[in-house]
């Protein structure tokens, strides 16, 4: 099982690779959107922001979302170190029910050029 400090790093690779992608992936990810990701396994929720590329974590709190963010990841800890490493593609988790995304239709529309 993926400790908090395996998430918190790849959540930072994350926002480093969206950081470095290509201009398409760069221009999708631009915009301002409060972000909350659960990490259902060690029930901590990491918080923060999508903007301008990045993914800025602010807060790890106990327990899901007390807040409903503009855009929610929920997911093992494993699964999100396996998609920040490669090893396991979004599409699949998320049509398996391995990791939920809810989100406003416009930006699900932006995210999936990203995903």
């Amino acid at each position: 099982m993926a400790t908090i400090q395996e998430c918190r790093a790849a959540l930072d690779k994350l926002s480093d690779n969206l950081a470095r992608a290509d201009e398409g992936v760069r221009g999708a990810a631009a915009f301002d959107r409060s972000l909350s990701c659960h990490i259902t396994d060690l029930d901590q929720t990491f918080t923060g922001r999508l903007k301008t590329g990045r993914i800025r974590v602010d807060a790890v709190a106990p327990g899901p979302p007390v807040a409903k963010a503009e855009i929610r990841l929920a997911m093992t800890g494993d699964d999100l170190v396996a998609l920040v490493a490669g090893q396991l593609k979004f599409a699949k988790a998320w049509a398996s029910g391995r990791v939920r995304l809810e989100a406003g239709f416009r930006d699900l529309l932006r995210l999936k050029s990203m995903l």
